[in-house]
């Protein structure tokens, strides 16, 4: 395992990095600390590369280097392929990101809800117990006997609102928006959060509540107001990945552990230590006891 000291993608340095970087990359700070850093993982994503490529099969890709690899391979003769080495190279390093840090923060204001919900927790164990025990590891098969943790994931996404700015998008023609025009190739950001607070689809929109996606039987539900990982052609196409991970790891803790605070729930603060591209939760002490 190696660790990259970067800072988090909330950093307002970072964010002023993203806006201006066209000038804040000669200025001193710790910005330049951390894209040195990211150069080292470009350069470790590169050489990951190259052993794929000494080693690949094209009639069986292992993983997603194998695949664009054999892509390029494909289209080696087509002069405006998108699929080149440098390409395969950063949209590695966006996926070792996008799902990475997320999962990460989300899972850490998950672990937050439980300490400030204890009651929650309990309820999540008693489902798992029921539906899986005590003598095997949880599979997503499991998902559908398990509504309401499943709920509880769903609304610690919604609630976290890891990204409520949304990533960057290009108008590809001129569009007509609430009596605006927005030329074409003008940049746009949706902002989850104001859907992911939108009273009209939540009923409690700043509170942490499952019932938000369960219906009067106790069956999980859907809601059209619930996109953390954005809407259209363009939404994150790791979601059905990150999906797994969160119900697997937050399963299996709580089907492990009895996660408590050496605070009382009531001091415990759950809102947000920094909001800006994205939210952080705030630093707390958990105690881990194994049931």
């Amino acid at each position: 395992m190696f660790v990259l000291p970067l800072p988090h993608p909330g950093n307002s340095k970072l964010q002023l990095y993203e806006m201006f970087s066209g000038f804040m990359k000669y200025l001193p700070g710790p910005q330049r600390d951390a894209f040195k850093h990211l150069s080292g993982l470009e350069e470790f994503i590169a050489r990951k590369v190259k052993e794929n490529q000494e080693t690949l099969d094209l009639a069986c890709p292992r993983d997603f280097i194998d695949c664009f690899l054999i892509k390029m391979h494909q289209e080696r003769e087509n002069p405006h392929t998108e699929f080149f080495l440098k390409n395969l190279v950063m949209t590695t390093l966006n996926i070792f990101f996008g799902g990475t840090e997320t999962v990460s923060t989300t899972l850490r204001y998950g672990i937050l809800l439980m300490l400030k919900f204890p009651e929650i927790q309990d309820k999540v164990y008693r489902e798992i117990d029921r539906a899986i025990g005590r003598n095997r590891g949880p599979n997503m098969d499991d998902c559908s006997q398990l509504p309401y943790t499943e709920a509880v994931i769903y609304e610690i996404q919604r609630f976290g609102d890891m990204l409520p700015r949304g990533l960057a998008r290009r108008v590809n023609s001129d569009t007509q928006f609430r009596g605006y025009t927005i030329p074409k190739g003008t940049e746009v950001f949706p902002l989850l959060g104001s859907a992911l607070r939108d009273p009209n689809y939540f009923a409690n929109p700043d509170a942490f509540d499952p019932q938000h996606f369960l219906d009067e039987n106790g069956k999980f539900k859907k809601n059209d107001a619930f996109i953390p990982f954005s809407a259209g052609k363009r939404y994150c196409f790791g979601e059905r990945l990150v999906r797994m991970e969160l119900s697997l790891f937050f399963t299996s803790m709580i089907q492990n552990f009895h996660i408590k605070s050496p605070i009382p729930p009531e001091e415990i603060d759950i809102s947000p230590m920094l909001v800006g591209f994205a939210t952080i939760p705030r630093v707390y002490d958990i105690c881990m006891i194994p049931r």
